[in-house]
């Protein structure tokens, strides 16, 4: 990742852990990488329950840990999600989830205030910053 200097890392964390890491506020920057697998963990190691319980948690956890950081964090801490994307049926792009409970009723991207694609060309990666309609970009207007 280019980020600048030297990182901590926690690999193979729980919301609980990422939750009492950033609760402790001993840094101003976050990395969670990848976001989207949190979910997908959590769902393979529950696979064998059954009912519409396990995925309102698949559900409501991550969007907790959405809330715990939006409520939680300094005006000053930056935490960066980073999530793998899908195609709907109707051809956007968004972040990829699990179950319906966050597309129909929350939409996930909605919670943040950047949202960056990276995309790839032959001569290089780039962001999308805005919105063309196919995907769920946005960023601050910049005043120069």
């Amino acid at each position: 990742m280019p980020f600048k200097g030297k990182m901590n890392v926690a690999n193979n964390v729980s919301y609980e852990q990422i939750k009492s890491n950033m609760a402790k506020g001993n840094f101003k920057t976050y990395v969670i990488d990848d976001s989207q697998y949190l979910m997908a963990f959590e769902s393979f190691a529950r696979a064998k329950e059954t009912g519409w319980g396990k995925n309102i948690d698949l559900a409501t956890n991550f969007k907790n840990l959405i809330q715990f950081v939006i409520k939680n964090t300094s005006e000053d801490t930056i935490v960066y999600f980073l999530h793998h994307t899908e195609i709907t049926n109707n051809g956007k792009i968004k972040a990829k989830t699990l179950g319906q409970m966050l597309d129909n009723q929350l939409t996930v991207e909605g919670l943040f205030s950047i949202v960056l694609l990276c995309i790839a060309e032959s001569d290089g990666h780039y962001f999308i910053t805005n919105s063309d309609g196919t995907n769920t970009c946005k960023s601050p207007m910049r005043y120069v």
